[in-house]
């Protein structure tokens, strides 16, 4: 079984994820349809990261500046380009930001979600696939790993909201029949990575000489899933995996926080000339104080994706943060526009009159 679809909708498209997905689905030789970038451009969706795919997939590629929360923007686009798949990535997706201010991540994880959901079923689209996170499933104690089975235990106003969406797109397939498949990932890192998450940050940070703060002890342990190895697990399971479905998505790379912190410091060190003072950059860790809510450790169980459909990550731990920090590196011109704010005047000149 290998499903095709002539037009897949990506929400929050112009995210991290989201547009790296964008990427590998246009590259792949076996995929010649059309992929509809929805986004609303929130602070972390910038579409200066797909600005050449756009040059070079012509009329295949095609953007919309909509929210996943107005129904009928979601309608008129899915009736005017023929939607037939809906890959859903659009998220409030930053855990402290939720515990500041959890309003907006019931809004849009909870009701976009639903809104994608009815109009999806209102309109016969043909594929509805939710991407979703393993921090729903609460927080791990020194062994074990999360399955597709363990219980959900969210413990942020995010993963809270997560687990809400995940319940609602079950229900939508148990109820109405929607033809719906479910994923939750591990951490994701990568290129076009949003500067305020850990990994860019604190190689943005160690390349300035900055201090490299790290919450509590640095013991926190997450699974890290090269962001291209998501990508590729996803459309396997859009493909292939039957309806209703859910599957794990990992990396099977477990790190502490100050593990991931030093490997960045010791390839940076190794790529760029050193400090001024001659330390090293692992000089400039600094331990502040832990989150509320701060899960211990996450780790995910993927033997499922691997028996069922086939799929590995390609990336260890060491090849996939080398690729990221070179990418960094490679990129200072993207990294600027993020951090100045120049990406939010482009985005106005070209899509103030989109929505």
């Amino acid at each position: 079984m290998s499903r095709t679809f002539s037009s897949v909708m990506v929400t929050g498209g112009a995210g991290f994820i989201g547009s790296n997905f964008i990427r590998y689905l246009l590259g792949r030789p076996d995929f010649q349809g059309m992929v509809v970038n929805y986004d609303v451009l929130t602070y972390a969706g910038n579409p200066l990261s797909l600005a050449d795919v756009a040059q070079q997939y012509g009329d295949r590629y095609v953007f919309v500046k909509a929210d996943i929360c107005d129904g009928a923007a979601v309608r008129d686009t899915i009736r005017a380009h023929g939607v037939d798949c809906i890959v859903h990535f659009a998220a409030e997706s930053h855990v402290d930001r939720s515990i500041v201010a959890p309003d907006e991540f019931i809004r849009t994880n909870i009701m976009g979600t639903y809104t994608l959901l009815q109009a999806a079923r209102e309109l016969g689209v043909a594929h509805f696939h939710h991407v979703s996170t393993d921090e729903v499933f609460g927080s791990l104690g020194p062994t074990g790993f999360f399955t597709e089975e363990t219980p959900y235990a969210p413990n942020s106003p995010y993963s809270a909201s997560k687990a809400a969406s995940d319940h609602l797109v079950r229900a939508y397939h148990q109820t109405y029949g929607l033809p719906t498949t479910h994923s939750n990932c591990s951490n994701n890192y990568g290129p076009y990575h949003f500067p305020e998450k850990l990994i860019p940050l604190m190689i943005l940070n160690a390349l300035e000489g900055k201090p490299l703060p790290v919450y509590g002890n640095g013991l926190n342990i997450r699974d890290w899933l090269y962001v291209e190895d998501h990508c590729s697990a996803i459309w396997t399971i859009v493909q292939n995996a039957a309806y209703g479905s859910s599957y794990n998505v990992g990396g099977r790379n477990e790190l502490t926080n100050i593990a991931v912190v030093t490997k960045i410091c010791e390839l940076i060190d190794r790529k760029v000339e050193p400090l001024a003072s001659g330390a090293p950059r692992s000089s400039l860790i600094t331990y502040v104080k832990d989150r509320p809510g701060h899960d211990l450790r996450y780790a995910i169980d993927c033997s499922k994706l691997e028996r069922d459909l086939g799929w590995k990550p390609a990336h260890d731990w060491e090849s996939g943060f080398e690729e990221t920090v070179d990418w960094y590196l490679a990129n200072p011109q993207w990294v600027e526009q993020v951090r100045s704010g120049a990406y939010k005047q482009w985005l106005e000149t070209n899509y103030a009159s989109r929505g």
